[in-house]
């Protein structure tokens, strides 16, 4: 019996590679003849660039950037054997660079995303595949843009200070794009994310997004407000749609600045899967198994779970999900076409806790659903 383990990172937790080696222990406890077949996924966010990495070759490439206040930082992206490079948002610009009490989406900035995107420029790359998942900004891409090349102008056509940040985009007035990177002539750019969020609005990026990076409600509605100003000027001044198209408030509103430069926004999931070859080994497949860190509600909407099930539904395989936990809605996955679910943690735990044994549970909770997968077996001979 052939089982292809196609997981998502847990987050915090475990890295997308690290929960496919622990399914696979649970597996052969259960199964022990199971042949297994380890392709880890992402769907845009962090651990995007080691899934591709792994999947089609390459390297690191190491890089002075800037976190979401301003600080210099140290960090990497991935320059696969084809040439494209892959940057993760969450590398410079992530929630994660941030403590919990420093997290404020008026102050936080894209810029240092926009340093990496400019350092693989410099090095010739000419398509970068960019994931925007885990941002810690909500400033509409405008320090992606200053990074770039593009002026912000206030009033009276005085140049704004870099970095930009989401709270000062109403000073805004003019972008003046005249002195754009020209390394991005002819570069292809792939935006992979998982949600089609629009730029403003009540599914906007400020009213979704902006609280879990630290906003109170009233700030949510001045950053919307911000965003809907900005995604106006984006729209007059690099003469094109923004502010209503899917995928714009991906990332605080930083889709709305990379379709504005031309890029293209596709499921993060999606475009892993294809990379990594999962339409391909499921056609001799019996079983996949998925997962991630939470499944709830959210999970339909683009996460690598219901992105492997759409492609697991095409080949007919039955699809096993299981999380590090069950959150409300979990059961909408369903709908998506998996046929089971199961949560590694079964009992009030506290964070340390959680961290320190997710390997094992997760085998543990793989063991569990693989045995009743035995059962049908004994049950169907």
């Amino acid at each position: 019996m052939k089982i292809v383990i196609a997981p998502d990172s847990f987050k915090g937790s475990l890295g997308a590679a690290a929960a496919a080696r622990a399914m696979q222990r649970g597996v052969l406890r259960a199964l022990p003849r199971a042949r297994c077949v380890q392709l880890p996924m992402a769907d845009g966010g962090e651990g995007t660039a080691a899934v591709l990495r792994a999947a089609v070759g390459g390297r690191w490439v190491q890089a002075t950037a800037m976190d979401p206040l301003g600080r210099p930082v140290r960090t990497r992206y991935a320059l696969l054997e084809d040439g494209s490079a892959v940057i993760e948002m969450a590398a410079a610009s992530g929630l994660t660079r941030l403590g919990r009490a420093e997290r404020n989406p008026l102050r936080t900035t894209s810029y240092g995303t926009g340093l990496l995107v400019a350092h693989a420029l410099q090095r010739g790359v000419r398509r970068i595949i960019l994931g925007i998942g885990g941002s810690a900004t909500n400033d509409a891409g405008a320090g992606l843009l200053q990074s770039l090349g593009v002026s912000l102008r206030g009033a009276g056509g005085r140049l704004l200070a870099a970095p930009a940040s989401g709270g000062m985009l109403h000073r805004v007035t003019a972008l003046d794009h005249s002195g754009l990177h020209r390394g991005l002539r002819g570069t292809r750019l792939l935006v992979a994310c998982d949600v089609d969020n629009p730029l403003c609005g009540p599914r906007g990026a400020s009213r979704v997004y902006a609280p879990q990076k630290g906003a109170t409600p009233a700030v949510a509605d001045r950053l919307d407000r911000n965003l809907r100003h900005f995604g106006q000027l984006l729209e007059r001044d690099f003469a094109c749609r923004v502010v209503s198209r899917p995928g714009a408030g991906a990332a605080g509103g930083t889709g709305a600045a990379l379709l504005a430069l031309g890029a293209r926004i596709q499921p993060g999931a999606a475009l892993v899967a294809r990379a990594a070859g999962l339409a391909e080994q499921l056609g001799d497949a019996a079983l996949v198994l998925t997962g991630e860190g939470r499944i709830d509600r959210q999970t339909p909407c683009g996460k690598v779970p219901a992105g492997v099930a759409r492609v697991a539904r095409r080949f007919r395989v039955p699809i096993i999900a299981i999380g590090g936990s069950l959150g409300e809605g979990a059961q909408l996955v369903y709908q998506q076409g998996i046929a089971g679910l199961e949560s590694s943690v079964v009992r009030a735990m506290g964070p340390d806790e959680l961290l320190q044994g997710a390997a094992g549970r997760l085998a543990l909770a793989t063991e569990r659903a693989l045995r009743l997968v035995h059962i049908g077996l004994r049950m169907r001979a």
